[in-house]
Formats: structure tokens, C-alpha cells, sequence
């Protein structure tokens, strides 16, 4: 029998209870990407301590960022190329290097940052140093594991609900308390 694999792109991965990987534990992540030669998505409920304030002191040394900036959060995308940052936003912004998928968009170049830092880019966002990403078939063979819930991502989880309340909200359409999970795995 062959079937048509079935990818999860627009997804939200909620870690499992007895995730053991520290980069993991207790995440919920936005898949931008996942097609047959593997997945990338971005860690949305991590900060990392930092602030846009601190990022644009690092680009621009010596320019004074605004008082904004400093409230900006600075998200742990992953593990991958944690110097490389990555801003999620409403798809009606466009940028030097933005990428649409359906909806949001993911912009990788500098002016967003700066737009945003001067108060015209876009008012819902999501910016992150690193990503989380998947060879082929490893994110499949680790929702087999029962490593992760899915869900369809919901764009108000990323932007509108605080970080310390994202994961409840990313598993609660799925009707699960993650808190009532045991942290034991097993295969029916």
C-alpha cells in the first residue's frame, strides 16, 4: 500500500512530558518547513533573555536603540545557527529576504528589525536567534516515538498569548492537559 506522506507545515510540534533533549523540553515549536527532505521551525515559547535592544547594539554599535526595543523579547529559535536570526510576522509585510508561508512570513535580512525598531514594521511578532531542524524521516520517526503532539498552529498563540502561557494554549485545542501526562512513553 503506498500512501502520500502527510507533512506539517503551519504546525505547532508541543514536546511531550518525557522529551529528554534540554533544547526541547517543555517547547512548542512552529513548523515553517516540512517536505520530504526534512523540517525546520522555530522554538516559540524559550526567550533567550536578550531584547531587540541588544541585538541592534550588536549590528549597529553605537547607535542608541529606542526605549521600545528594550521590551522587545528575543526568542531561542533552536539549536541550529543560533547566530542567525529569523522574525515571524503577518504575511502583509515584506522584506529584502522574506519568505511567505500562507498567511505569516519569515524574513531573515536586517531591515525588519530595523523597521520594527523604528516603529514601522510589523506590530506582531516573533523574533528568534536559531532554529530547530530535522534531517529527512527524523521528525517522522520521532512522532512515531511519540516524542510530539501536533496541532494546526494558531497565529494568536504566537503573538498574542504570553510566552509562559504558550504551551497549555498551543495543546489545548487538541482537548489534552499537558500537565496531566505522565512522563512515561509506550506504544500501544
Amino acid at each position: 500500500m503506498n500512501s502520500t506522506p502527510s507533512y506539517l507545515k503551519h504546525h505547532f510540534l508541543i514536546a511531550m512530558p518525557h522529551m529528554g533533549d534540554p533544547h526541547f523540553a517543555q517547547t512548542v515549536i512552529y513548523l515553517v518547513e516540512h517536505n520530504q527532505h526534512g523540517a525546520m521551525g522555530l522554538v516559540i515559547n524559550k526567550t533567550s533573555g536578550l531584547s531587540l535592544a541588544d541585538v541592534l547594539e550588536q549590528l549597529n554599535p553605537g547607535v542608541e536603540p529606542s526605549e521600545h526595543c528594550q521590551h522587545v523579547p528575543i526568542y531561542n529559535g533552536g539549536p541550529v545557527h543560533s547566530e542567525r536570526g529569523f522574525v515571524l510576522h503577518p504575511q502583509d509585510w515584506s522584506y529584502q529576504a522574506t519568505l511567505e508561508l500562507g498567511g505569516l512570513a519569515l524574513t531573515t535580512s536586517q531591515d525588519v528589525l530595523l523597521a520594527i525598531a523604528d516603529g514601522s514594521g510589523p506590530d506582531r511578532q516573533l523574533i528568534a536567534l536559531g532554529y530547530s531542524g530535522w534531517e529527512a524521516g527524523q521528525l517522522e520517526a520521532e512522532l512515531i516515538d511519540n516524542a510530539w503532539l501536533t496541532c494546526p498552529a494558531d497565529p494568536a498563540v504566537l503573538f498574542d498569548v504570553a510566552v509562559e502561557q504558550r504551551l497549555q494554549r498551543a495543546a489545548a485545542p487538541l482537548g489534552i492537559d499537558l500537565s496531566l501526562l505522565s512522563s512515561q512513553a509506550g506504544h500501544a
